[in-house]
C-alpha cells in the first residue's frame, strides 16, 4: 500500500484538475512538462496507440528537445518492443534499469541503452474496443519503483484519454498557437539559460544583470508566451521552435 504525503497528495490534485481537459498535443505536451514533471520527473514520454492484437498504430513522443529522425525510428522500436513486453505480463506498471535489468522489460535492455536513457517507467491499458494505449516514462533522474508506478497507475486515465482525444502531428500542423508578441533576443538568451537548468542568480551573471531584472523579464515572457512557469515556457518555445 502506498501512503502518499501531503505534498504529493498535493501534486496529485493538480495534475490531475489540470489533466481533465487535455484535447491536443499541444496540450499533453504542455501537461507533461508542467504538472506532470512535478510528480513523475522524466526526459522523454513515448504515447503509444494499439490495436486489438497489441500493434503500435500510433507512436507520440514528447521530448524537450527536438529528435532527429534516428531517434525518433529508434525510440519507435523500442516502444513497439516494450509494448509486447509489458502485455505478456501482468499489466501492472513495469520497470526498466540498464543498472539492474530484471523483470518482464528485461528483453528490451539493448534498444534502452542504445537510446542512452538511464531507466523507463511503463503503463497502459488492458484492450480497449476504441485502441488501447502505452506510455513510457524516459529518464527519470531516480530509479522508479512502486511509488512511482503507483503515481503513472493514478493518471493512467488522463494520459490515455488525452491520447485518444488529441489529433496526430500530421492534422494539427499550422494551428501552432503563436506568442502574444515575438521575444527579444534578451528574452531569448535568459530562456536559454532557463533551459540548460540555471537559476535566475546563474542566468543574471551569466548576462551581466541582476537576478531581479531576470525575474521581471520572465514574468513578461510568461505573459507573451500565455505559461505559468518557467518548465512551460521552455516547453512553448521549443515548439514553437525559438530555441
Amino acid at each position: 500500500m502506498v501512503i502518499l504525503s501531503k505534498l504529493e497528495q498535493e501534486y496529485l490534485l493538480r495534475t490531475i484538475e489540470s489533466g481533465i481537459d487535455l484535447a491536443d498535443l499541444r496540450s499533453l505536451f504542455l501537461w507533461t512538462q508542467g504538472p506532470l514533471q512535478a510528480l513523475l520527473p522524466h526526459e522523454a514520454l513515448l504515447c503509444l496507440q494499439l490495436d486489438g492484437g497489441g500493434n503500435v498504430v500510433r507512436s507520440e513522443c514528447l521530448h524537450r528537445a527536438v529528435l532527429d529522425g534516428a531517434a525518433l525510428d529508434l525510440l519507435a522500436r523500442l516502444g513497439a518492443q516494450l509494448a509486447a513486453a509489458w502485455r505478456a505480463g501482468p499489466c501492472l506498471p513495469a520497470v526498466l534499469d540498464p543498472a539492474a535489468p530484471a523483470g518482464q522489460l528485461a528483453g528490451c535492455l539493448a534498444l534502452l541503452r542504445e537510446s542512452g536513457f538511464d531507466n523507463v517507467l511503463v503503463h497502459g491499458s488492458a484492450a480497449l474496443e476504441q485502441g488501447a494505449t502505452l506510455f513510457a516514462l524516459f529518464g527519470l533522474p531516480f530509479r522508479p519503483g512502486p511509488r512511482h508506478g503507483h503515481f503513472l497507475q493514478l493518471l493512467l486515465p488522463y494520459l490515455h484519454m488525452a491520447l485518444l482525444r488529441a489529433p496526430g502531428r500530421a492534422s494539427s500542423q499550422g494551428r501552432v498557437e503563436q506568442p502574444l508578441r515575438p521575444l527579444s533576443a534578451r528574452e531569448l538568451a535568459i530562456l536559454a539559460c532557463v533551459r540548460a537548468g540555471r537559476s535566475n542568480e546563474e542566468a543574471g551573471q551569466a548576462l551581466g544583470i541582476s537576478a531581479l531584472t531576470v525575474k521581471n523579464h520572465l514574468q513578461r515572457i510568461y505573459r507573451a508566451l500565455g505559461v505559468a512557469n518557467r518548465a512551460h515556457a521552455v516547453a512553448r518555445c521549443l515548439e514553437l521552435r525559438l530555441l
